[in-house]
């Protein structure tokens, strides 16, 4: 223990209380045919089993960091368990917002398949409550049935919606809207 370095380890006491039981349990593993001398061979289980908490220990330490040591900005972000703002209401003002959004796209200048597509979802969005089945299979169903288009004219069109909902999420993400 002292000649590895071990001493280093947290609770040191503890862990070689811990080493001992686990050098009793595995004693009948020890067979004094293979030439080993029983003091090699333990010492080097113990080695190892030391061995294994320093990672362990390591692991946690790049894992865990102690709340002292946490900006104010992080602690607020990520310990805070007041949340102002109930996230019901979050998720509805999104909701009614990217509805807003959806409207405003058109009065751009889109193509006959795009605004088909772009009333099918304003459909589905309007329609939300009714819809029984809420996969991305059966969204493209429902799609496919209103539009009248083939799945793959519906993924392209999609394709150029979801740039437009990028950069709205990302507006909402930092509070621009």
């Amino acid at each position: 223990m002292y000649t590895y370095k071990f001493t280093t380890l947290p609770n040191i006491d503890y862990l070689r209380d811990e080493c001992k039981i686990w050098l009793v349990t595995i004693l009948d593993k020890y067979n004094q045919d293979k030439g080993y001398k029983a003091f090699s061979y333990f010492s080097v289980i113990t080695k190892n089993w030391f061995i294994q908490q320093t990672k362990k220990a390591k692991k946690n330490r790049q894992r865990e960091v102690e709340l002292g040591h946490l900006s104010g900005e992080m602690q607020l972000k990520h310990v805070s368990i007041e949340n102002p703002y109930p996230s019901s209401r979050e998720h509805e003002e999104f909701v009614d917002s990217l509805k807003t959004e959806i409207l405003s796209w058109e009065h751009a200048d889109l193509k006959e398949n795009e605004e088909k597509v772009l009333a099918a979802i304003k459909i589905l969005f309007d329609t939300a409550e009714d819809i029984e089945i809420f996969n991305k299979k059966a969204i493209y169903m429902y799609i496919r049935e209103i539009t009248g288009l083939s799945t793959k004219q519906i993924v392209s069109n999609l394709n150029r919606m979801k740039v437009k909902y990028r950069v709205f999420r990302e507006k909402w993400n930092e509070g621009e809207l």
